[in-house]
């Protein structure tokens, strides 16, 4: 072989090799406990997964199968996973100014809600989050307004009629508080294990929204549903730092544009559900009726406000979440 033709073979073989590395797919782990069967896992997989494209390798895990509820983001910042559906309350212990995003009534409905994560006043809580815990988030994606859902034979239109009664809250300080401010006994279980817990009433009563009731079957069970609406609840579509960051600026445009492409779709599905399934719950028989929610919230801010966490909150924020 001639020095011209070995060096025009090293050159096409460099070529071969460079173009076989910027053509090199990332793959996306993720992880949550929503079931296999529920539409948000369609249409995550359909509204951001296959959005993607040929780019990406998304390989999603569902109903707690790969990381159990509450250490999705120990394993995001152990770089054990990439990706991550978590709630605000996952961040309280490395940011306790987030705990403001997880006070009962602090949003007024959905429109409320989506205006405040669509402006800029969280800009200085999401870089802190960004600073201390590692990870970027992508997308508030809307999952529905959560109720009292309970089995049993009256109404709780007060703080006060919730004295004793077994509330089941999600596992962390933060949401068992929640329980607390609400008049209730908090029980932390895990929502793959909700529907045993209230099938052999460890717990008297639940708080998921329509959507989440209907898709783990707990409208079999419970007998009332009080619309609390306490939490307008969005899920921090997450993904590690050291992962974003691994990433071209095309590849981290693409990703924002179908993790906004998922919430939208999300948000849209959630608010038909929650019109819909109302009706479909009270001709099952469940008694769907209104609380006094303005003595819920006024109960729920004064036990906030003379906690510890309402110290943690930035300043001038929960005015210019409630100005919007």
């Amino acid at each position: 072989m001639t020095l011209k033709t070995l060096l025009a073979t090293s050159a096409i073989a460099l070529t071969l090799t460079a173009g076989a590395a910027s053509a090199q797919v990332v793959d996306l782990i993720y992880s949550d406990t929503v079931a296999e069967t529920d539409i948000r896992t369609t249409l995550l997989r359909r509204e951001f997964g296959e959005c993607l494209g040929d780019g990406f390798n998304f390989q999603s895990y569902h109903g707690a199968t790969l990381f159990a509820q509450g250490t999705e983001l120990t394993a995001m910042q152990r770089g054990n996973l990439d990706m991550g559906n978590l709630a605000i309350f996952d961040f309280l212990n490395q940011v306790p100014e987030t705990s403001i995003l997880g006070v009962p009534f602090l949003f007024r409905d959905y429109a409320h809600m989506r205006a405040t994560y669509d402006s800029d006043v969280l800009d200085g809580l999401l870089a802190l989050i960004e600073e201390r815990v590692g990870v970027k988030i992508l997308a508030f994606p809307y999952i529905g307004a959560r109720h009292l859902s309970y089995i049993g034979d009256r109404q709780y239109m007060t703080p006060a009629d919730l004295a004793g009664v077994r509330l089941r809250m999600p596992g962390g300080e933060g949401w068992q508080f929640v329980g607390t401010a609400m008049g209730a006994t908090p029980v932390p279980v895990a929502f793959t294990e909700l529907y045993t817990a209230l099938q052999t009433r460890t717990v008297d009563a639940q708080d998921n929204g329509f959507p989440a009731t209907r898709s783990m079957r707990f409208d079999e069970l419970i007998t009332h549903m009080g619309l609390t609406s306490h939490l307008i609840a969005a899920n921090e579509f997450t993904i590690s730092l050291e992962k974003w960051n691994s990433l071209t600026a095309d590849q981290q445009a693409q990703v924002q544009t179908c993790a906004d492409q998922f919430e939208a779709a999300l948000d849209a599905i959630t608010l038909e559900q929650e019109a819909r399934l109302r009706g479909e719950f009270e001709a099952q028989g469940i008694v769907v009726y209104e609380p006094d929610n303005a003595a819920f919230r006024s109960h729920v801010f004064e036990v906030y406000r003379n906690s510890p966490y309402s110290a943690d909150w930035p300043a001038g924020l929960l005015d210019a979440i409630s100005a919007l």
